[in-house]
């Protein structure tokens, strides 16, 4: 992967708020920063083009986060065509993309956009997508760095991912499992007796335990919180969002079935790692 960090952008304030938490990711990492737009290769009515031309966006952001982040390095990337290709060729090699949950479309109530949507599934390497509901207030640092753990089939790469977030912001790392009753039981009018409950959970967090130690070896500085939670995964990663700074989530499933759906309530950014 090339050692540069890309934010995805567009005219809307969501976008801005991605572009400035890639900046401050990319000056924590010590990497320089590559702001690019892409623009529909249509000509544009002149409203369609206020507050300034869509081969100059890029060239605001950058000015924008230089001038808040002045020892930022930073290069804007004005490209013509369909943003989706256009950012996943841009992005095959970079170590990070960034995106807003959702750009400038004008469906208010849509909480997650087309493209991110798009890359989610399918960037080549780890995507940040970064909630609109940051829009107007600081972006938060990192509190804490949450991971989504499929205790029987870990995927490695979100779980390193996570662990050098962890190590890089200073903060802890909450490993997450969620569960489900065997189906059986999960079926069943009767409840579940608490003596079997406490057996089958018991056994969860082994296998939660069993699937860090050999990173928790790799970062013995990174302070690991480890939950087991009967939910499901997708419930319990947006749950554990309202207090982390950032969640990390695997894309190993098909088609990132968990990712789409803690996205569209997430309330931090959230990081999908392909495997």
């Amino acid at each position: 992967m090339e050692r540069v960090i890309i934010a995805g952008v567009d005219r809307s304030a969501r976008s801005r708020v991605a572009a400035d938490w890639a900046a401050r990711e990319a000056l924590r990492r010590g990497l320089p920063l590559r702001v690019v737009h892409v623009a529909p290769p249509e000509n544009l009515d002149p409203v369609e083009q206020w507050p300034y031309r869509p081969d100059t966006v890029a060239d605001h952001v950058v000015a924008e986060l230089t001038a808040r982040h002045p020892s930022l390095t930073a290069r804007a990337v004005s490209l013509t065509g369909a943003p989706v290709p256009e950012l996943r060729a841009a992005s095959a090699h970079a170590e990070l993309v960034v995106l807003g949950l959702r750009g400038e479309s004008r469906h208010a109530g849509v909480a997650l956009g087309s493209t991110a949507a798009a890359l989610a599934t399918g960037c080549a390497g780890p995507l940040v997508l970064v909630p609109g509901t940051l829009v107007g207030r600081d972006v938060p640092g990192h509190n804490a760095v949450t991971v989504g753990v499929d205790a029987r089939d870990p995927a490695g790469g979100a779980l390193g991912f996570a662990f050098e977030a962890a190590r890089l912001h200073r903060v802890r790392l909450h490993a997450v499992h969620a569960w489900a009753l065997p189906a059986g039981a999960a079926a069943s009018p009767v409840p579940v007796p608490e003596t079997d409950r406490g057996t089958w959970e018991d056994h969860e967090e082994d296998l939660l335990s069993d699937a860090l130690r050999p990173w928790r070896g790799k970062y013995p500085d990174v302070d690991v919180r480890e939950d087991v939670l009967l939910f499901p995964p997708a419930e319990a990663l947006a749950h554990a969002s309202e207090t982390s700074g950032l969640v990390v989530v695997g894309r190993h499933t098909a088609p990132g079935s968990t990712a789409l759906a803690l996205l569209e309530h997430a309330r931090c950014p959230v990081a999908v790692v392909p495997s």
